[in-house]
């Protein structure tokens, strides 16, 4: 490749520049836009940016690799330790607990990423899936000691917080996650992990521009290739898998920041399975589709499933009793305890019919209206050409 070429792509075009700012300002305007549809409070807010992250990740390795990991709850879960740790051993502010937890979940990908690369397709898939499995165990029992096992890390009054401790004095109570004094509570830890958000998703539109990006999506479309070649995937593949790591990480650190402890639940095999479901449902290989699936399954899991019958019930009410009932038994089955199951149908629904996700939805819709508007321009264009014979 020329110094051309590579420059040409190593720049950012207007269109990206104009792709980061709109999403910029829709993370940051969410409390508004949110309000109508009931999910403008800070707890649910705060969990639509965590996970966005997290499955901006899981997108750079699965999305432009094509390499299926049903392992990263392990990184998740490191980081929301490392985070905690970090504010009882050191200090309330979060960002070394978003440092340590980074570093730490990178540190383990690397080591996860050595053995499993090794293998490609389901193996590999298994492979990342037993390790994770592993951690858990670890962190329920082996590890105790450091993760205070099923009980979970928790912050108490006769922590160290060494450097807390040397410019503050204790205060009654325990103390609360803090940004140089500011405590990130509420709507505060809400733009907290938005700035983050937007931040990742700047780092992984630039990986996907960028050479490095290039090469990653020719990994997926034949990495038996490359190998022929002469072309070695090992490295790049490796990279992909340790920053994916660290996003992870980042997310879990994230966790920890709103809330602050860990425990080993953030490791089990079904959050591995949620970011997969995430990034499917939003669109693999895109931008924006993991943001769109991760706030789609949090929004089902934290607005349907509290639905229940009387609320139903209230909803329906200008309906005659015998029809409010036959409509409340019919929905019923679907939210509360069950928006597993309207998760799922709508999870069939978009592989059936939109296998690209979401993202395959508005691409289709923007180009119906495209030919709207060429047809409506050419048979203008047409209308003009036509001689006046009167």
């Amino acid at each position: 490749m020329n110094m051309s070429a590579r420059a040409k792509i190593q720049t950012t075009p207007a269109k990206d520049w104009i792709l980061f700012i709109a999403f910029s300002i829709v993370i940051l305007t969410m409390p508004l836009w949110t309000m109508p549809i009931g999910a403008s409070y800070p707890a649910l807010l705060q969990k639509f940016a965590i996970y966005g992250i997290f499955a901006i990740g899981f997108n750079i390795l699965f999305g432009l690799t094509g390499y299926l990991s049903f392992g990263h709850a392990a990184f998740l879960g490191v980081g929301s330790y490392a985070a905690v740790w970090s504010f009882k051993l050191f200090t309330m502010n979060a960002i070394p607990a978003v440092i340590f937890g980074v570093i730490f979940s990178g540190l383990l990908a690397y080591l996860v990423g050595f053995i499993c690369l090794r293998r490609t397709g389901i193996y590999f898939s298994i492979l990342t899936l037993a390790f994770a499995q592993m951690c858990y165990r670890l962190a329920y029992s082996v590890l105790t000691p450091i993760t205070n096992g099923e009980t979970g890390l928790q912050l108490s009054g006769g922590d160290p917080r060494i450097i807390d401790r040397m410019f503050f004095e204790a205060s009654p109570g325990l103390p609360s996650p803090r940004l140089f004094g500011y405590e990130l509570g509420g709507y505060a830890g809400f733009y907290f992990c938005a700035v983050m958000m937007i931040i990742t998703f700047f780092i992984a539109m630039r990986i996907t521009r960028s050479p490095f990006g290039m090469k990653l999506k020719a990994i997926r479309s034949n990495q038996n290739r490359m190998n022929y070649i002469g072309f070695h995937t090992r490295p790049y593949t490796q990279m992909a898998f340790v920053i994916s790591g660290m996003f992870a990480g980042l997310a879990g650190a994230l966790l920890a920041v709103t809330d602050p402890l860990a425990g080993a639940e953030r490791m089990t095999w079904t959050a591995s399975g949620e970011v997969v479901l995430m990034t499917i449902l939003g669109g693999v290989g895109t931008l924006i589709g993991p943001v769109l699936g991760a706030g789609a399954i949090k929004y089902f899991e934290n607005i349907f499933s509290a639905f229940n019958e009387n609320l139903l019930h209230n909803t329906f009410a200008i309906l005659p009793d015998g029809l409010e009932n036959i409509v409340v038994s019919a929905i019923s089955p679907f939210v509360g305890n069950g928006w597993h199951l309207t998760l799922g149908l709508i999870f069939m629904a978009v592989v059936i019919f939109l296998p690209g996700g979401f993202m395959e939805g508005i691409t289709r819709i923007q180009r119906y209206i495209d030919r709207k508007r060429n047809g409506s321009v050419d048979s203008k264009t047409e209308n003009e050409k036509e001689p006046n014979h009167g």
